[in-house]
């Protein structure tokens, strides 16, 4: 068989489709989009284009999208940004201890210039303790983030309870959607989120660029000092094909989503199936039920958990799952890193978590604050797209058990 890609958290193909729609702008359509001749015209034309197609798909106004280089920007804005801009209101920051490096850093950048940043914890399946986040939240808290899906173990954060926590505390509420936004019908009303940031490369789109939802009346600073692009707030020559592949890549992901859902979801489900059954060992890290969608009603009426709350959730809490997609797994008496490199070798590509954070010697801090510790804090994420096929995610299984029975009996 051929290899076997299941590392689309980490990186998506570009669709056929979204790298047509791109072409013309490299070269007969190569003109600035800040030129005021007839080039630049038809340049600022596709940008604008594309700037309404997303903010159509989320549900937000062509002046509240920002299109920037990527996710790793547009989280460092958001959060650097907006929390210089509203330091009057507090110096407080409050973030999940299960971010990625891009909002993690710019937190601790943030810690250096003076502001006070908490770190709200999540429990054993990776969700939020919204009691504690709620406690941290306190007077003086100018931003809080709160990503929607975690990157390494998928899973889903309460996202709606958590925003309505940060504004009645007078806080901005940020939300990285880098993972989620290809896999959920996203839309910034149903969260609702002050700031709000996506990545093409995670749907089919270019690698290199990136969108910052802001809402109206939501003061920012800009990040990257330069000319008057992106309505003065971000300088730079605006990315004009990718600009345009980001818009095409999020409206065909919203239009392939039940076959994304289906296939990805019925593949990941089978594959994690067959580990927990026929593993000894194995442990999955991050809720067991999958979600499908990203934020469902936050309570029962009795104020029960949901049905389908991941182990760990406690009574009372929202009802959150794992990205449908997201299969992340610790073995016992197996290093992580070692099962890496023998998947690789056996034609199975997976990873071990954020792809900015390959190569660290240092064990997840997400597996770590979900309470695992040990070579169980070094997991593997197998993260399936709609082109995976059963046959595969069972060459893989088959790959994963020579693995694992192979570094055991080292």
């Amino acid at each position: 068989m051929k290899p076997v890609y299941l590392d689309h958290a980490a990186t998506t193909a570009a669709d056929a489709r979204v790298l047509e729609a791109m072409l013309p702008y490299f070269c007969e359509g190569f003109g600035n989009a800040h030129s005021l001749h007839s080039f630049g015209r038809r340049a600022v034309a596709a940008v604008d284009g594309a700037r309404d197609a997303v903010a159509e798909l989320l549900g937000a106004k062509a002046s509240e999208i920002y299109f920037t280089s990527g996710g790793t920007e547009a989280d460092n804005w958001a959060l650097r940004g907006a929390a210089r801009a509203n330091a009057a209101r507090g110096k407080r920051v409050v973030i999940s201890a299960v971010e990625h490096p891009a909002v993690a850093e710019a937190a601790r950048l943030l810690a250096g210039e003076g502001f006070e940043v908490a770190v709200a914890p999540v429990g054993a399946d990776g969700i939020l303790d919204l009691e504690a986040f709620e406690r941290l939240v306190g007077e003086g808290t100018c931003l809080t983030a709160v990503m929607a899906v975690n990157n390494e173990t998928g899973a889903v954060q309460p996202l709606a309870e958590a925003a309505r926590i940060s504004h009645a505390r007078g806080a901005l509420f940020f939300c990285d959607a880098v993972q989620a936004a290809g896999s959920y019908a996203l839309r910034v009303g149903d969260i609702p989120a002050d700031l709000l940031s996506l990545s093409a490369h995670k749907f089919g789109g270019p690698k290199g660029v990136g969108a910052l939802y802001v809402r109206a009346g939501t003061a920012i600073a800009p990040l990257i000092a330069g000319g008057h692009q992106e309505r003065g707030l971000r300088g730079g020559t605006t990315n004009v094909p990718g600009a345009v592949g980001l818009a095409k890549a999020l409206s065909l992901a919203r239009q392939e989503l039940p076959l994304a859902r289906e296939s990805a979801g019925e593949a990941c489900e089978h594959f994690i199936g067959r580990v927990l059954a026929g593993i000894p060992g194995a442990r999955l890290n991050g809720p067991r039920a999958a979600q499908l969608a990203l934020t469902p009603p936050a309570f029962l009426a009795d104020g029960g958990a949901k049905e389908g709350a991941g182990e760990g959730a406690k009574e009372g809490t929202p009802a959150c799952g794992r990205l449908y997609s997201v299969a992340n797994f610790s073995f016992d008496g197996a290093d992580g890193d070692k099962l890496l490199a023998l998947l690789d070798r056996a034609g199975v590509a997976a990873s071990g978590g954020a792809a900015c954070s390959s190569g660290s010697p240092d064990p997840s801090p997400v597996l770590l604050a979900m309470g695992r510790t040990g070579a169980l804090a070094r997991g593997v994420r197998f993260s399936f797209g709609k082109e995976n096929t059963l046959q595969e995610a069972d060459f893989a299984f088959d790959c994963l058990c020579a693995a694992v029975a192979r570094l055991r009996a080292q």
